[in-house]
């Protein structure tokens, strides 16, 4: 009888805890009210888009939607072609903080993303309508507040490639995509590449498949499509540099030959030949340094002989010091000035009237860089 009283006791707390659960549960109130109103940027704010900047920004701003119960409200500005109706938005931006704020600072790149999503061209001037979007669980309000940005777009793509790469029948891979040659990223939307070309035709892709994004240049500008660049005449090596940004050709000249430029003759003593996939190799090269009254110098850079002129190969220190225990970024290549004495490297002093093998490497598979052998 004394366990049926104690299992008893122990139904009716159960119950009565149930009880207590049920008397708690209450709906959630989802009802908001749309924002109050828009405070940045003005109405028809004329914009010149500069999305290689990357400090350039736009805020947006507006006072807070209502909510009934006190709750957390998420925004969102979404944006829309001129004459759109927010149904489909082209676009959207979560607020600040994860969404909570009462604003958003969006840059010239995601702008010019918008510009391009709303039908406005490169080179071109257009308008784009935007406002926010308040919500609160599932319920989601429009602003009744709405504004138009007239946004000019520079030449230049509004989604730059992350990755480039060289193909095609002219190329060192020829036409296999899944060989194509990688172009060295300078920066966002920035590549080059030391190259062989031969004759037949090249085009440039975003990555190493069929469905690639795909570029070539005509003229001086970049456009998007699978029309290929021609290349006629003989083989040559050349450096080519293009930027996405401004959807132009930076620079297209021939890379004649490169030498090994000793600062204190003032002149070459070797010179180096195109192998293959972006290096140069010397033959034997006798080495000796000069006779100054202080010592013997044995200063060096490298001289790169382009169809446009002389450029200079160098190190990033001015003054340098002996190779001897450094490091590899010691040989690493920069552009440098033409200097006599400025940016040099220095030979291991056991190169001293023997001969060397020098190898540059100028690919995108690391650093600028070479190396030189004692014999």
């Amino acid at each position: 009888m004394k366990n049926l009283n104690v299992v008893f006791m122990m139904l009716a707390l159960v119950c009565a805890s149930l009880s207590s659960c049920k008397k708690q549960e209450r709906e959630l109130n989802q009802n908001i009210s749309a924002i109050g109103s828009i405070s940045l940027p003005a109405n028809q704010l004329a914009i010149k888009l500069t999305p290689s900047n990357t400090l350039a920004v736009q805020q947006f701003s507006w006072s807070p939607a209502g909510s009934e119960d006190g709750g957390l409200i998420l925004y969102e500005v979404v944006f829309d072609r001129e004459g759109g109706d927010f149904s489909k938005p082209a676009f959207r931006v979560v607020a600040d903080g994860a969404g909570v704020q009462t604003k958003v600072t969006i840059s010239h790149k995601d702008l010019t993303k918008i510009a391009a999503l709303c039908g406005i061209a490169s080179s071109s001037t257009g308008t784009v309508r935007w406002t926010v979007v308040s919500s609160k669980a599932t319920n989601r309000v429009v602003a009744r507040d709405s504004r138009s940005l007239l946004l000019e777009r520079p030449a230049g793509f509004a989604e730059v490639p992350s990755e480039l790469f060289l193909t095609g029948s002219a190329s060192e891979q020829g036409n296999d995509i899944t060989k194509a040659i990688k172009m060295k990223k300078v920066e966002d939307g920035v590549f080059e590449i030391y190259t062989l070309l031969k004759p037949g035709s090249y085009e440039l892709v975003d990555k190493r498949t069929q469905n690639a994004r795909k570029f070539y240049a005509e003229g001086a500008v970049i456009k998007e499509g699978t029309t290929g660049i021609t290349v006629s005449g003989t083989a040559k090596v050349y450096y080519l540099k293009y930027d996405f940004n401004v959807a132009a050709v930076v620079e297209a000249v021939e890379i004649q030959r490169i030498g090994l430029y000793m600062s204190a003759y003032g002149t070459e003593i070797g010179q180096l030949t195109y192998s293959a996939g972006g290096v140069w190799q010397s033959g034997v090269v006798p080495v000796e340094f000069y006779q100054f009254s202080w010592g013997r110098d044995e200063r060096y850079k490298f001289s790169l002989h382009t169809s446009s002129g002389i450029k200079y190969l160098g190190s990033s220190n001015v003054n340098n010091v002996s190779p001897v225990g450094q490091s590899a970024s010691y040989f690493y290549l920069n552009q440098v000035t033409a200097d006599q004495w400025n940016n040099t490297y220095k030979f291991n002093p056991s190169a001293d009237r023997k001969t060397v093998r020098v190898m540059v490497s100028l690919n995108a598979d690391g650093p600028y860089t070479h190396t030189v052998t004692t014999l």
